[in-house]
């Protein structure tokens, strides 16, 4: 085992009070990083979540209530960060926004645009802001995806169509920022245990896989998806830099079963 320090380092995680934001906060935190975690107002249980770092024995991240899709919401965060850092480190773009199409009466332009403003272009925009703050770009950049863009999921149609747009730019950025010393790189992760998956899918998913015998194992947890997050900003995968990196179980067959599953039931009734 390799022990990392980090205690010399700024992360700011996006959605950063749940799910992957958080296990990848606290992954970090353990390793004596500086956690800025954003939030939306009324979505972060404060109390719980300092807990969960105190029970790490960890320091309290710093909470900063801003929506991404808000250019002076993003400008107040950083300037509050630049309070008490002088760079940040690492950047983790990890808000998605979950608008499900359960058909194509449901596509809507505005819907679209809402959805690439959430899960897509923070990214981009952030890391500008941060270069314009500080004076210098974080030196990894990781933008959080799913397998989405290579498979059918239903209700999934915008989020994957941002979620591959938000790959597409990862990879311009690599080279953009590749003088700079920057290490820009995307993960996929497949079947996650999330509140956000489960806005998407609905219990019934997970109602299924248990029927089918499909062991809790093959579910990715958050702490799994973090210890990816953690690996590719630790500095012993550096050669690693504009890559789309897939984290899975095996779990994309038996999603594709499932929508199998639904249709025939569909027929039935």
């Amino acid at each position: 085992m390799i022990t990392i320090d980090m205690k010399d380092q700024a992360v700011l995680i996006t959605g950063g009070t749940k799910g992957i934001g958080l296990a990848s906060a606290l992954e970090f935190a353990q390793a004596g990083a500086r956690l800025y975690l954003t939030y939306k107002w009324g979505s972060a249980d404060t109390k719980d979540l300092y807990r969960r770092f105190e029970e790490k024995k960890c320091v309290k991240p710093v909470l900063l209530e801003a929506d991404v899709s808000l250019d002076e919401d993003t400008y107040k965060l950083l300037a509050e960060i630049a309070k008490h850092e002088k760079k940040i480190d690492i950047f983790i773009s990890n808000v998605a926004f979950a608008q499900r199409t359960m058909s194509l009466d449901e596509y809507k332009k505005r819907s679209l645009f809402k959805t690439l403003e959430y899960s897509t272009w923070p990214m981009i925009e952030y890391t500008r802001k941060i270069k314009k703050q500080f004076g210098k770009y974080p030196k990894y950049i990781l933008g959080i995806s799913s397998d989405g863009p290579d498979h059918f999921y239903r209700g999934y149609d915008f989020v994957a169509a941002s979620k591959a747009l938000l790959e597409f730019f990862a990879r311009y950025l690599s080279i953009h920022l590749f003088d700079e010393g920057c290490r820009v790189n995307v993960v996929r992760f497949g079947t996650v245990k999330t509140e956000s998956f489960s806005q998407i899918f609905g219990q019934e998913f997970f109602d299924y896989i248990k029927q089918n015998g499909v062991p809790d194992e093959m579910v990715l947890q958050p702490e799994d998806c973090a210890k990816v997050v953690f690996g590719l900003c630790s500095g012993f995968m550096d050669a690693v830099n504009g890559q789309i990196i897939t984290a899975d179980f095996g779990m994309t067959f038996q999603d594709n079963l499932m929508m199998r599953y639904l249709s025939s039931k569909n027929k039935k009734s």
